[in-house]
């Protein structure tokens, strides 16, 4: 691991010197780097990009003294985790400058307290750190105790067993980090990492009073996330709040994990649903909106969008050459979604000449707004138990006892803080709800957040100005109800109590929203019978 010679070099020089000296090596021996501190600390040079893969380790150890022998730092401890080095050693300078006490430490995959062996392992009450230290007496003891290429070949396989082991290599898995101290925010994160099709491979939250200006966490929690990362061979990790661009450059550079952050990820989300050329347009446009202020030297050329030959400015950079395509795509988009928007108009204005009524669901999302459109019209529309499985809308027609035939439209659901520039980018699909003749604002009268949510969907129909717009309050899913607690809630909210999958209460849900639309003409056919069997009208989108 080190040379007695290297080790007195090194305690002669820093004791001349009265600072802290050290060497970084390679697996072959060869010193990369020689570092000057001071009497206290060194701090380490930039040692560049690891070598590749979950699980490994730089090929780099650091070797230094320690003017007063005191142990292994956390700025040491911290150095060997978010550099993922081989390991760091400490050599005491004696009062003559020769070489005294060495310690030594290395990541463990899974930390070990075992007993027997011939140097210490130092546990945190009863729990064991994620390190594994050796002292000894000086350097020609620690040459005896330590193999130091056999155990950076054990270290390396037995990473690579536990991977292996774990399974679900196909998915990639992510570190889910929680900041914002509300439990109901970060279960949201989940379901949404979920949807994502993204593995879970462990959780984190942090207790800070504020985020961290540059990192978001703390050193601390930095190291924390490396180690979990590399135990559960995670290579991303997603927050549930929003990250300026600087902070996942600096929080990317710290761990060489991925950063993604909510509005990232619901777009991830979103472009996995798009299914129509309309829907695909938007969430381009909503991606290219927010990757803009993100684009930096290193993925600038990665970009994929074209450019005309010639189109480059002189003098340009290759990020600025990047970001003028990326801006000439965003206005091509912009100049399609507002013809998109035309054709909607078009559309609507059909419906307002044949006086047919439109119902529009809207709702949060996953509250069962598909299910429910497919049991009043017998459709098949695409439904699961995921956030925003409906991206594109849906149409149907359908007649009503007394009405007759209405226009009964699935929305994309809402969330919470939902993003501005998808706001933006789904205008020509939101445009939908303004010419609405009633709104179904579907809840899940199961959900323990059910009050919260109904308030983060009236603050978006404020934001869009619909809150004019009559609404009837559907409290869906109650077959997981007791009768006593449905019944509560329908009084609570004025509520009316359905259940989409067992079709109990939908004949209710009709009468009242023919009362809502104020008709009184009554009408002969049967409820549920529809025009075409259920199929979307293409006229009407």
């Amino acid at each position: 691991m080190v040379s007695p010679e290297l080790a007195r070099h090194l305690t002669e020089v820093s004791r001349q010197l009265g600072r802290q000296v050290g060497v970084m090596l390679d697996r072959d021996g060869t010193v990369r780097n020689v570092i000057l501190g001071d009497a206290n600390s060194l701090e380490l040079p930039d040692v560049g990009r690891l070598r590749g893969g979950i699980g490994r380790f730089r090929g780099l150890r650091l070797v230094h003294t320690h003017l007063k022998g005191e142990p292994l730092t956390k700025d040491d401890l911290n150095d060997l985790a978010l550099l993922r080095l081989d390991l760091v050693a400490m050599i005491e300078v004696l009062a003559d400058g020769l070489p005294g006490r060495t310690e030594v430490a290395h990541l463990a995959p899974e930390a070990s307290t075992e007993e027997g062996q011939d140097h210490a392992r130092d546990g945190r009450d009863g729990d064991t750190e994620p390190f594994e230290r050796i002292r000894s007496r000086d350097v020609y003891q620690l040459a005896t105790e330590i193999d130091f290429q056999a155990t950076m070949r054990a270290l390396e396989e037995e990473v690579s067993r536990v991977i292996s082991d774990a399974g679900e290599t196909e998915k990639e898995r992510a570190l889910v980090i929680g900041i914002m101290p509300d439990d109901e925010h970060f279960e949201e994160m989940l379901e949404l990492v979920r949807s994502a099709d993204v593995a879970v491979a462990g959780t984190m939250r942090q207790k800070r009073s504020k985020v961290h200006p540059r990192t978001v966490v703390g050193s601390g929690k930095l190291q924390e996330i490396v180690l979990e990362a590399m135990r559960r061979r995670a290579s991303v990790a997603i927050f549930d709040i929003d990250l300026k661009p600087g902070q996942a450059r600096a929080f990317e550079d710290a761990t060489g994990l991925k950063a993604i952050d909510r509005t990232q990820l619901i777009l991830d989300v979103f472009a996995q649903r798009a299914r129509s050329r309309d829907g695909k347009l938007q969430v381009e446009l909503a991606q290219l909106k927010y990757s803009v202020p993100r684009l930096t030297e290193r993925d600038a050329g990665l970009s994929r969008l074209t450019g005309g030959i010639g189109g480059r400015g002189p003098g340009e950079t290759v990020m600025e050459v990047g970001r003028r395509r990326i801006r000439d795509r965003i206005r091509a988009l912009e100049k399609q979604v507002e013809g998109l928007s035309k054709q909607r108009d078009l559309r609507r204005r059909r419906r307002r000449e044949e006086g047919v009524p439109v119902l529009s669901i809207i709702g949060y999302t996953n509250a069962g707004k598909s299910t429910l459109l497919n049991a009043l019209t017998g459709s098949e529309i695409e439904a699961a138990d995921k956030l925003f499985m409906t991206l594109d809308p849906t149409s149907r027609r359908l007649r009503f006892p007394r009405e007759g035939e209405v226009v009964i439209t699935d929305t994309v659901g809402f969330i919470a803080d939902l993003p501005k520039d998808l706001v933006a980018a789904f205008r020509a699909t939101l445009e939908e709800l303004s010419d609405a003749d009633l709104l179904l604002h579907v809840v899940d009268v199961a959900d323990p957040h059910l009050e919260q949510k109904l308030q983060a969907v009236e603050k978006i129909l404020e934001e869009l100005h619909l809150n004019e717009t009559p609404r009837l309050l559907v409290l869906n899913k109650a077959d997981l109800l007791a009768e006593h607690e449905v019944e509560g809630f329908a009084k609570r909210f004025a509520g009316i109590p359905v259940s989409a999958v067992t079709r109990k209460g939908l004949k209710d849900l009709i009468h009242a929203a023919e009362e809502r639309l104020g008709r009184e003409k009554p009408f002969v056919k049967e409820y549920g019978e529809k025009t075409e069997e259920g199929t979307p009208e293409a006229a009407l989108g």
